[in-house]
């Protein structure tokens, strides 16, 4: 199920899928441009959510602000993303027991993994990363991703505009990130209609490998 949880300052969505102390949870932050319960969040939270994985998301400040004002606006400065991924995680830590596993959609992802190795996460999960912004390709942001040392999923898209299969072989990777490359698909995950794939079936794709990288963690 899904349920309203501390709407604080930030917003706040809870995924439910079971009872049991132990089992893994997963901070889902959103992209630059969407909401925490946009289709994609959505499609993966409760997908989630019925495999057995505990999935909280939240909005940073921006976000929450434009759920209230209707306007549409910026992300804040990279430092208060931070901040706010660091109020987010100390408050779930004295609210679960179980492994605790951070990520997120595109931007929200980027700037878990710049947090990951402080905060001590089980492991990270990034869905469409921003490899570079749109158009820069020549300016890639990958310095951190080198020495990375939390076990690290990105599920990209072949295609994605911010970050293509031939781009990301070029860098160099901290051994400790998987890359699951998602046929023909775009920065959403969905896939030409020559690929002989659907959106859905990427989505559920992406689910099964987040879902399978939680669970063969060390406990």
């Amino acid at each position: 199920m899904s349920e309203q949880a501390w709407p604080g300052r930030h917003g706040w969505l809870h995924d439910v899928a079971t009872t049991a102390d132990a089992a893994p949870t997963l901070i889902l932050a959103h992209g630059a441009g969407a909401p925490m319960d946009s289709d994609f969040m959505n499609h993966m939270a409760t997908r989630l959510a019925a495999q057995g994985i505990h999935v909280l998301r939240f909005e940073f400040p921006y976000m929450a602000q434009r759920r209230l004002d209707g306007g549409k606006r910026p992300p804040n400065p990279q430092p208060r993303l931070l901040e706010c991924w660091r109020e987010v995680v100390e408050v779930v830590r004295q609210q679960v027991h179980g492994p605790l596993f951070i990520g997120g959609k595109s931007m929200g992802g980027r700037m878990a993994s710049l947090l990951a190795d402080e905060l001590g996460a089980q492991g990270l999960v990034c869905l469409g990363y921003p490899f570079y912004a749109a158009g820069k390709p020549e300016k890639p942001r990958v310095a951190h991703l080198a020495d990375l040392a939390t076990p690290t999923l990105i599920v990209q898209g072949e295609r994605d505009a911010l970050g293509n299969r031939q781009a990301v072989s070029e860098y160099v990777l901290s051994p400790r990130i998987e890359i699951c490359w998602l046929a023909a698909a775009d920065h959403d995950l969905k896939p030409l209609k020559s690929s002989g794939f659907s959106h859905e079936q990427h989505l559920d794709s992406a689910v099964q490998q987040v879902r399978d990288f939680i669970l063969r963690q060390p406990a």
